[in-house]
């Protein structure tokens, strides 16, 4: 297959969010949905954020895809600084610097064109002369070839899913954004379509963000972010070795994000195991800090 890989400048990350703050006034009363929120996903990764309702998640998105503007901080995709852009300059981001995919197949695909039509419409909107064949090289590389002739309505919910990674893929663009791409599959189905994007990557380079609430979605990709009240708290990456006897096996490792202001979250799992409320004790030791439940006791080696 012909490589549709286009020549970028991709010095530094692709996604870089730095303090980044989202203030929304209804009503008189002012929520905070993003609270000094740092991010950085690197060129031709895949990352999963995961996050639970209210946790700020559907709002980066937002502000990445270029639908919204943050209140402070910055935010910057694949060079763009979408704290700057113009109106017309927004328009061309959207066009050609990101890809979109959302949950919901209405919102993805037109119900009364072909697959083959579907992805083809941003080339046409773009003006792309060389259409016919991007249709097809997309068609191949997302499993769908089959399905060229047919409309969303005689597709499966992963081959929908698929054909609408495609249409987002149609021109190009250095990041794709996907919110909640799994929520209405099975789980066969879901495994495919994150296959498929993961694979997409490793074909044209793209960087891919998956935001969702699903923590399983966490297995199919090398990082996974964990967003909540408002900043990124944990991550989880994921490296694959082989030991002695030749055997594969997946090694997670569990980080925590420090930000600029010393601020650290702890994982919800090791807050509750360990009844970590209000305030802890602190120990600076060699080379760790110890945390422990603010409760007097005697404590002879605190290592």
């Amino acid at each position: 297959m012909t490589s549709i890989t286009a020549d970028r400048d991709r010095h530094g990350p692709d996604i870089l969010c730095e303090d980044l703050v989202r203030i929304y006034s209804t009503e008189g009363v002012e929520v905070q949905a993003l609270q000094g929120l740092n991010l950085r996903v690197d060129p031709g990764d895949v990352v999963a954020l995961v996050g639970a309702s209210g946790s700020g998640k559907s709002t980066l998105l937002t502000i990445l895809s270029g639908l919204d503007t943050p209140t402070g901080g910055r935010a910057r995709v694949a060079g763009v600084d979408l704290l700057s852009m113009t109106r017309r300059q927004r328009v061309s981001y959207q066009r050609h610097t990101v890809g979109f995919v959302w949950q919901q197949t209405s919102r993805n695909l037109m119900p009364f064109l072909t697959a083959a039509e579907n992805i083809a419409l941003p080339l046409v909107i773009t003006g792309d002369r060389h259409r016919a064949r991007r249709v097809d090289e997309l068609l191949e590389l997302l499993d769908v070839a089959d399905c060229r002739d047919r409309r969303p309505g005689e597709l499966s919910g992963g081959q929908q899913q698929r054909v609408a990674v495609a249409t987002a893929l149609a021109n190009n663009p250095a990041v794709l954004l996907a919110d909640e791409p799994t929520g209405e599959l099975d789980d066969a189905m879901s495994a495919e379509v994150l296959d498929a994007m993961r694979q997409t990557s490793e074909q044209l380079g793209v960087t891919v963000l998956i935001v969702t609430h699903d923590p399983t979605i966490a297995h199919h990709v090398r990082r996974t972010v964990q967003i909540r009240d408002g900043r990124t708290s944990t991550e989880v990456l994921r490296r694959t070795e082989v030991d002695a006897s030749g055997r594969e096996r997946t090694v997670a490792e569990e980080f925590t994000v420090i930000d600029r202001a010393g601020r650290l979250q702890l994982p919800s799992s090791h807050v509750e195991r360990l009844a970590l409320r209000d305030r802890v004790r602190l120990e600076l030791e060699e080379d760790h800090v110890g945390v422990w439940p603010d409760e007097p006791r005697d404590r002879g080696d605190a290592g």
